[in-house]
Parts: structure tokens; C-alpha cells; sequence
């Protein structure tokens, strides 16, 4: 299979690393030459790291590398089969790229977007066959993260789909199926782990006279809630300037529900240069030698725990209800998408739908914000005495 890759940064070059390793043939684009070079350096060290760990030989190395071009003309993406493009999540731009794509490639071409967070449909319009255009969305870094969100826009054929799925499973990940809506699955269901931690700390929070900290609400997240990684280490690892651009789009996509609110304490940091740790700064200094110091509570901890998790649970719950991916396809995305611990549906039944519809009621009673409404699906399955999961 011929696949074409529209920009070397690091989700274009993972993406290409992903196809080539299926022993597709790939073509990678990008308009600046000397980021072309770049990706494919910086190729050779990720593959030599995998021969020093014994993950793959000299053989295989050579194998992938002679499958990967790189090239300064989008023309030379001509004879794809496939082509992906990851350039920056700006919608003029890509559908300009498209247009002009579409009189390089046959009719039976595949199109695919990895956007994260702007609409399929929106960018599908911009082609003459919109039929033939799709979402395929991977997760940083591509070679290791399972998951790919594939996404039809409101035009995409059947053929697409099907076609889309079983390109991106034979690549060795897990396909997960979502509605062209804000956020598809993950970035839409995760805005609670981000937005309910940051409203926590900006409430101040206190506890035997101690402020909740940052390191505080990871450490309640990680120790007590089982997560991998807390919500201000993961945004200093994602970006604050990335994970508050992906938190405003949608909250302006969704009309300005109140749910998808962004933070002043991410904006002003963002503002500030601070995006974490590609910066050296941002919720955390990495700068010095240790983190600080967690205030452990157990009692506070938990209280963190059950809000920001019942939070989350409600998003995924009103994600099932709007339709934008069954309650299977919703677990398997955040836990091979984000690595939660476990699917948020097998949350709610273990802690009990009553309980998490009383967190999210005591709550709404608390602020009187439409944020903390209840899922119409929480309340009618606590009526119901209802289970997501059957024994």
C-alpha cells in the first residue's frame, strides 16, 4: 500500500514510522526541506534506541527506513493509496491543502485528517469527493499509543469506513469508532481529569491550614485514584499552550457549555511562556532538582478523587447519550488512549450509579452551575437500579 503523509513534525513522522513498519511504502511532505531532514534523523535515533533495547534488528531498521521517502512537492504524493495529513490545527489551511491534493491523487484514494479537534465534516467540504474523507486520529507517540479514533465526517461512505478500519487494525492498533462531534471521544470525555482538577486548586481548598497544591490533587490522582499520571504532570507533559488551545475549541464548539470551561490559572500560564516541560516551566519548575512535596490526606484525597472521577464519569455517560460512540468503543478509548485505569462505565457500576448521581447532585446543589448537571443516562439508570456492564 502507498501511503502519503502530509507534515514531518512528530505526529506526521510517527504516523509515517507506523506505516512503514506495516511495510506500507511512504511518502512523507512537508513544504520546509530542512524538517524533512530533521524527521528523517531523528527516524534513525528512535530506530537504533529500538535495536539497543532488542526490540528490532538491522534488518528490520533497513527495512523501514527504505520504506519511508521524503519529499518538498505535494505532487509526489500522486499515486497514494492512503494519505494522512498532520499539519497545524488550522481549518483554512488544511482544507486548502486538500483541495489542491485532490488534483495530485486517483479517484480511489483515501483522504484522512489527524486533527484532534476540528471538525471532519468542515474540512471534508472542501473536496470534490467528500465521500472518500475521513478522520483517522492517532495519539502521541504514535508508534507505542494502540488507539486510533477513526472519525467519518457527515459525508464519508460506508466504503470509507470500512476501508479506514481495516487499513489502521492491519497496522497493528485498535480502531475505536466516534461521531464528528467537538473532542471526538478522548479529548472531549478527558476535559473533566484537566478542567475539575484546575477548579479544585483555583478554589484554594483547605485542609489542617494547607492550601491544595498541584502536586497535592496529582498526588490523589495517582496514589488514591490509580492513575498513571496526575492532571498538572500530564499537562506539563502535553503543553499547557496545547491542552488549553484543545479545552477552548471545544468549549466554543459546544456552544459554551459551561462543562467545557478553560481555566485562567492555564490561560495566564500559556500567557506567561510557562507550557510545562518543554519550556522548563509550568505547573511544576523543572528547573529544580524535585517536585514539591504533596500534602497527604487521605480524607482530602479522596474527596479530590471521587469529584474529579465523578466528573468524568457523567462526560462519558452524556458522550453514550449524545450518540457519539457506544459505551465499549468510550472504554476502550480511555483506557489504550489515556491510560485510565480502568473504563469509566466499569467505574461507575464498581462505585454504584446512585452514588456517583449524589456526588454530581450535591454538586449542582453546592454551585447552582449547569457544569455539574447530571447525564440524563446517570439518572435514568439510578432510577432504574440499572448496571452498564451485565454480570
Amino acid at each position: 500500500m502507498n501511503v502519503g503523509i502530509i507534515g514531518c513534525g512528530t505526529m506526521g513522522s510517527g504516523i509515517a514510522q507506523v506505516a512503514a513498519t506495516a511495510n506500507c511504502k511512504v511518502k512523507v511532505y512537508d513544504t520546509n526541506e530542512e524538517q524533512l531532514v530533521k524527521s528523517a534523523a531523528k527516524l534513525e535515533k528512535i530506530l537504533n534506541r529500538l535495536i539497543e533495547k532488542g526490540r528490532i534488528n538491522e534488518g528490520i531498521k533497513t527495512n523501514i527506513q527504505n520504506n519511508i521517502t521524503y519529499s518538498s512537492s505535494l505532487k509526489d504524493l500522486g499515486s497514494s493509496d492512503l494519505v494522512i495529513e498532520a499539519i497545524i490545527e488550522n481549518l483554512d489551511i488544511k482544507k486548502s491543502v486538500f483541495a489542491e491534493l485532490e488534483s495530485y491523487v486517483s479517484d480511489s484514494c483515501l483522504l484522512a485528517s489527524n486533527t484532534s479537534s476540528l471538525s471532519i465534516t468542515s474540512i471534508a467540504a472542501a473536496c470534490k469527493k467528500p465521500e472518500r474523507f475521513i478522520g483517522i486520529h492517532f495519539f502521541n507517540p504514535a508508534p507505542l499509543m494502540k488507539l486510533v479514533e477513526i472519525v467519518p465526517a457527515i459525508q464519508t461512505s460506508q466504503n470509507t469506513i470500512n476501508s479506514a478500519e481495516s487499513t489502521i487494525d492491519s497496522w497493528g492498533k485498535l480502531t475505536v469508532l466516534a461521531k464528528d462531534t467537538p473532542g471526538f471521544i478522548v479529548n472531549k470525555v478527558a476535559r473533566p481529569f484537566y478542567s475539575e482538577a484546575l477548579r479544585i486548586f483555583e478554589e484554594g481548598i483547605v485542609r489542617k491550614s494547607r492550601e491544595v497544591s498541584f502536586a497535592t490533587i496529582d498526588w490523589a490522582l495517582t496514589e488514591i485514584g490509580g492513575f498513571r499520571m496526575g492532571p498538572f504532570t500530564l499537562m506539563d507533559f502535553i503543553g499547557n499552550d496545547v491542552n488549553y488551545v484543545v479545552t477552548e475549541t471545544v468549549f466554543k464548539s459546544f456552544y459554551y457549555d459551561p462543562r467545557y470551561k478553560p481555566s485562567f490559572t492555564q490561560k495566564r500560564l500559556s500567557e506567561a511562556g510557562y507550557l510545562g516541560r518543554k519550556s522548563g516551566k509550568g505547573f511544576y519548575d523543572y528547573n529544580q532538582k524535585s517536585k514539591p512535596e504533596p500534602f497527604k490526606d487521605e480524607t482530602l484525597g479522596q474527596k479530590i478523587v471521587d469529584r474529579v472521577l465523578a466528573m468524568l464519569i457523567n462526560e462519558a455517560a452524556d458522550t453514550l447519550h449524545m450518540g457519539i460512540a457506544t459505551m465499549k468503543d468510550i472504554d476502550t478509548a480511555m483506557t489504550k488512549g489515556v491510560n485510565y485505569p480502568k473504563g469509566l462505565f466499569k467505574w461507575a457500576d464498581e462505585i454504584g450509579i446512585d452514588k456517583c448521581v449524589a456526588r454530581l447532585d450535591n454538586l449542582y446543589n453546592f454551585y447552582h452551575e449547569d457544569r455539574y448537571r447530571c447525564s440524563a443516562v446517570l439518572r435514568k439508570m439510578s432510577a432504574d437500579k440499572a448496571t452498564f456492564y451485565k454480570d
